[in-house]
């Protein structure tokens, strides 16, 4: 695909006599399946194609055309059968930074021009091609326009001149931040994305500096202003001279827009002649090596607790930023790749391990890759909107620069405090029916809620000494009396029968624990429900509670 690419419609096009059909010809000769009309701030070479091809069609629907519009009319069906050509426009944003929007076919000339007069491009030069044209909208604004009308958004250029993240910019903290960071930008075109070294933009931008965690999808397109390259000036390239390579279930600008807006940072490569050896995603990741998005282990065995360790990192990503496991390789780019030869049966052992062992469910992409000649396996993980995440109920994990770590009680803190800024404000609803005349007891615990995932119960427990609800509880994770509450219910969930009533509230069993009495109790709302609370202790007892169990009120 080359997202970038510019028609005579741009007044520094440097082929007047070029037509549109000869940039649909260069691009199905160099092996485009996709490609989009971006001109300088107007979008009148694609209304200038359009026209044509419709002037086409009117002639031939009153049987006047001649012989050479017809071979043109059909050259032009044949290549945009081949081709996916998009609508768009590259904008010139305050200070002169540039930005791709990118739209679905059948998005109308008009429509398009509207969003233009949205960013401030003056009526008077939207048919100019210009790349000037006077004080616009900034940069952020154009991407959130672009975005809100249904637009792909991609920084141009983003590296080099007029480009958001080109070095020696006279701006900085949030402001450039902001300008790589921002939630309504796509992805971003560099143009040195072969490159695999420290300074390459693409290893910049992979989620792994403090101040830029978003990882972004980096592209490259040609810029062409161009049919061919300019030999007397090769950085002037041609139509389909820097292509991307991008995995698509589909040729379809939905396809296109969920690959560039989704977490999988594989789908795209740049492309290379059939000759030359593929771009390999991992081998790029093994010259960064450990970092705080993206950890390497050689092996997947449960000895020499080398599963727990993956399992740490799956923790400590979610807890994170989010991250990326690799299986069958080290962090040592130098080192042969090892591989993943049991690699289904790993990825089984992964899933059921995550699902019994780490709390709250997490969902993970897990998937195969080759580098090297060897099946590597990828665990993709999101960054958790419920943290903290941790093994076993109680150990949690976060990951600080390449490595994992246990979170000590500040990291905890903060991570509780993500949860609750992500959690939106529900107004509290009391249920009539459920009120209480006689108030529980203050001790012991209750199960509020089970909730089933993958065969597996999951349980929300009250606290009511605490006053406290602690959510995805399991049997294997749960305290000592949330246990011994799990385990009653499971073996037998009570019922009205099972329970010597005394009015409302009665007692389902009473028994000895280290010594200490301990009961059952159930307690009927006010719509016939029945609540139980396990593990009461002598403490928790008061007023009615005493005079159900026989016992004084002094």
């Amino acid at each position: 695909m080359d997202l970038h690419l510019h028609t005579p419609a741009s007044s520094d096009y440097e082929q007047a006599d070029a037509s549109y059909l000869d940039i649909l010809k260069k691009a199905a000769e160099r092996g485009v399946d996709i490609l989009a009309f971006t001109d300088h701030n107007t979008v009148a070479g694609y209304r200038a194609m359009q026209d044509e091809i419709r002037q086409l069609e009117l002639l031939e629907e009153l049987d006047r055309l001649q012989s050479s519009e017809k071979k043109r009319l059909n050259e032009y069906r044949g290549l945009l059968d081949e081709i996916l050509v998009l609508p768009g426009f590259e904008f010139t944003a305050t200070f002169g930074f540039h930005v791709l929007g990118i739209f679905p076919p059948e998005t109308s000339v008009r429509g398009l021009e509207h969003i233009l007069l949205q960013l401030k491009v003056p009526v008077d030069r939207l048919d100019a091609g210009a790349t000037e044209v006077g004080a616009t909208s900034d940069v952020l604004t154009a991407y959130q326009t672009i975005d809100e009308a249904g637009g792909l958004v991609i920084a141009a250029h983003a590296n080099s001149a007029h480009g958001v993240a080109m070095r020696g910019l006279g701006f900085g903290g949030q402001t450039k931040i902001s300008w790589t960071q921002d939630p309504h930008l796509h992805a971003l075109e560099v143009t040195d994305l072969e490159r695999t070294g420290r300074n390459a933009t693409a290893r910049f931008y992979n989620g792994s500096k403090p101040e830029y965690p978003r990882r972004m999808h980096c592209i490259q397109g040609t810029d062409a202003h161009r049919l061919v390259a300019d030999p007397r000036h090769p950085e002037r390239l041609g139509v389909g001279d820097r292509l991307t390579e991008i995995r698509l279930k589909e040729q379809s600008f939905a396809a296109l827009r969920s690959a560039l807006t989704g977490m999988d940072f594989s789908v795209t490569r740049p492309a290379r002649a059939l000759a030359a050896e593929p771009f390999d995603h991992i081998q790029e990741a093994r010259e960064a090596g450990n970092t705080i998005v993206q950890a390497f282990h050689e092996g997947a065995t449960r000895r020499g607790g080398r599963m727990y360790a993956i399992l740490a990192d799956v923790v400590a990503f979610a807890n994170t930023n989010g991250g990326t496991v690799y299986l069958g390789a080290s962090s040592n780019a130098k080192n042969p790749v090892t591989g993943a030869p049991d690699a289904d049966q790993v990825i089984q052992l992964v899933r059921r391990d995550v699902e019994s062992k780490v709390t709250p469910p997490l969902e993970l992409t897990i998937d195969t890759q080759e580098s090297g000649g060897q099946r590597i396996i990828r665990i993709q993980v999101p960054r958790g909107q419920d943290p903290p995440y941790a093994i076993d109920g109680g150990k949690i994990y976060v990951r600080n620069e390449g490595e994992t770590n246990l979170a000590v009680r500040d990291e905890i803190v903060e991570l509780v405090k993500r949860a609750l800024a992500a959690q939106p404000e529900k107004p509290v609803r009391v249920q009539v029916t459920d009120i209480l005349d006689i108030h529980p007891p203050r001790t012991g615990v209750e199960i509020t809620e089970v909730m089933e995932r993958k065969g597996r119960p999951y349980y929300t427990m009250s606290d009511l000494r605490k006053g406290s609800h602690v959510q995805n509880v399991t049997r294997s994770s749960a305290r000592r009396l949330w246990h011994y509450a799990i385990v009653e219910r499971e073996k037998h969930q009570v019922q009205e029968g099972d329970i010597d009533w005394q009015g409302a509230i009665g007692l389902v069993k009473a028994y000895k624990q280290t010594g200490h009495r301990r009961y059952d109790l159930a307690q009927k709302t006010a719509d016939a429900k029945i609540r139980v609370y396990y593990g009461v202790s002598d403490e928790g007892l008061h007023g009615e509670w005493k005079t159900l169990l026989g016992l004084s009120d002094e």
